[in-house]
């Protein structure tokens, strides 16, 4: 898979910038390419961040350079040791490494506080003492520039009170730190934004040590600086936001002067990537909880059976664009099938069974058959399952008279047991109320394997298991969980959008005795149903539990050129 990322890879216009930026005469020639990811710790990853992630880390990668991994734990009010370890292990999932090189925004909030007396002295910051309402009353539109009474306030003055901020004199929302730079301008980010607010909140690392707290616009820059970032990497919404990233460089006394590079965020149909949303699904029980194989997160990905090669190539071959788009969540299932076709071991499970009896092959007898593990890799070799006169089939394999083009059990038809032997239905048994219960089968001694002697074509395999030696499962069926391919759109509550069809589950299923051995995140292709993992919070031995990660049938259509 790595060679295969590695064919597909592409010059995209970031790794443009950065070979232009280190090249003979650019501004970071002769320098080490230095990235950095900056979570915020309030929430779990999702697969918008995976494509960040993948950004972030396979370009220090490809230029030979270093990827700094920093939680943004700028803001106290939602932050959380909890996901501060969560990110670090998707990431460590995903097969990225940041080595020593980890760091918390707070580690500098010393020195954004002295960059901030530093603008004062500058008299390019001052106190401002509107109230959040007032603050957008002045902000004016673009034919009329912004205003604060406070903006000439003497140095000594904003100086004075900015160190009683720190100290705790004032309660929250009193008073803002905000930049001096223009009023009128036409990008509403550079009219003076607040640099610091003031939130008597404790922090997860830092305690009661601050009750004042940076933005985060004043905040990035700084810490990219610290770190000696050659090239920060965000999102589009940033791209206005780069004004100020830049003047707050230019004008604090900083070891170093990063770029800003702005890409296209991720978007996905049929799911939503905010973490508010995804947090408000969470809290008001519509999911399990971040993990819940349905949720866009990480966390949720992996435990539904999906693996780190096929999200990375995902992400790889949605390339990376300046223009917003959004891709296929049928895409994403795509690249999965891709992986698990090649790595995925086959054993049978019957889903919705019914019995299977095999009326002229002895009782109380048994044999045994090699089944192969993986068809398209013939060195995974084969494993045992076992046969008897009482199997199991899915009841849909079965109907009392043919109908349409229907070539599996009916009375008088043959089919071939996967591996097995070829037999023929012979009719079936039904109980008080009408229903089929049983079916009643004929095997051919002379297919053992499922090729009849005399070489008489049969036209379906189905599978089955041994009745005898079947173990009990419980098997979770797994939709998308929005039936909406746009719930994040603006006119649409997305909670209106949820799928009530996104979980269907399944118990009193049979598989192969094989699986008893089954292990958490183990995962499977069930033969002509889909690929399966084995449940990491709930499977165990005596109740296993598999969760669907997708179906054999590929919708995804690629565009055409």
């Amino acid at each position: 898979m790595a060679e295969e990322l590695k064919a597909q890879e592409s010059q995209n216009f970031i790794h443009a910038f950065i070979q232009e930026d280190i090249a003979p005469g650019g501004q970071y020639e002769g320098m080490t390419v230095h990235t950095r990811f900056p979570p915020e710790p309030n929430g779990y990853l999702h697969i918008g961040h995976c494509k960040a992630l993948c950004i972030d880390f396979g370009t220090a990668e490809k230029f030979g350079g270093m990827c700094n991994l920093r939680m943004d734990d700028t803001n106290p009010t939602k932050e959380d040791t909890e996901y501060v370890d969560a990110i670090k292990e998707d990431i460590h999932w995903l097969g990225f490494d940041w080595d020593d090189r980890f760091y918390y925004a707070s580690d500098y909030f010393e020195v954004m506080y002295q960059c901030a007396e530093e603008l004062i002295q500058k008299g390019l910051a001052y106190v401002c003492e509107l109230t959040p309402e007032q603050m957008r009353e002045y902000r004016g539109d673009l034919n009329t520039p912004a205003k604060s009474p406070y903006r000439d306030r003497p140095i000594e003055e904003s100086l004075d009170l900015f160190r009683r901020m720190r100290a705790g004199e004032f309660p929250n929302g009193a008073m803002t730190l905000r930049a001096k730079i223009d009023l009128a301008s036409g990008n509403f980010n550079m009219r003076d934004p607040a640099l610091y607010r003031i939130n008597h909140q404790p922090h997860h690392r830092t305690g009661d040590t601050w009750c004042i707290y940076p933005m985060y616009d004043f905040a990035h820059p700084i810490e990219d600086a610290m770190e000696h970032i050659t090239h920060s990497l965000c999102s589009l919404e940033f791209e206005a936001h780069r004004p100020l990233y830049n003047w707050v460089v230019e004008h604090c006394s900083l070891p170093a002067k990063p770029r800003q590079i702005e890409f296209a965020r991720l978007g996905i149909n049929y799911t939503v990537m905010s973490k508010r949303k995804l947090r408000q699904l969470v809290e008001e029980g519509k999911v399990s909880g971040w993990d819940d194989p349905r949720m866009p997160t990480l966390c949720g990905l992996r435990r539904r059976g999906y693996t780190p090669a096929s999200i990375r190539n995902f992400c790889e071959r949605i390339g990376v664009a300046k223009a917003a788009s959004t891709v296929e969540y049928a895409f994403l299932e795509h690249c999965l099938r891709e992986d698990l076709n090649e790595s995925a071991q086959r054993v049978m499970a019957v889903l919705d069974p019914i019995r299977l009896t095999v009326t002229n092959y002895p009782e109380g007898q048994s044999e045994t058959f090699q089944v192969e593990n993986n068809p398209v890799d013939p060195e995974s070799g084969t494993h045992p399952v076992t046969f008897s006169r009482n199997l199991y089939i899915e009841s849909g394999d079965f109907m009392e008279a043919k109908a349409g083009k229907f070539f599996r059990l009916y009375p008088g038809n043959e089919v071939r047991l996967k591996g097995a032997y070829v037999v023929k239905c012979t009719g079936c048994v039904k109980d008080d109320s009408g229903k089929v219960v049983e079916v009643l089968c004929e095997y051919d001694p002379d297919s053992r394997g499922g090729d009849p002697a005399d070489g008489r074509k049969v036209k379906s395999t189905i599978h089955w298991v041994d009745a005898e030696t079947a173990v009990d499962a419980e098997v979770r069926l797994y939709d998308n969980l929005f039936s909406d391919p746009a719930p994040d759109a603006a006119d649409k509550n997305f909670l209106d959008c949820l799928n009530p069809d996104s979980l269907e589950i399944r118990t009193g299923c049979k598989v192969e005795a094989f699986l008893a051995s089954a292990q958490p995140q183990d995962r499977f292709q069930f033969m002509r149903t889909g690929y399966f993992c084995a449940d990491s919070r709930d499977s165990k031995p005596g109740h296993l539990v598999f969760n669907r990660a997708v179906s054999l049938k590929d919708s995804y259509k690629p565009a055409q050129a």
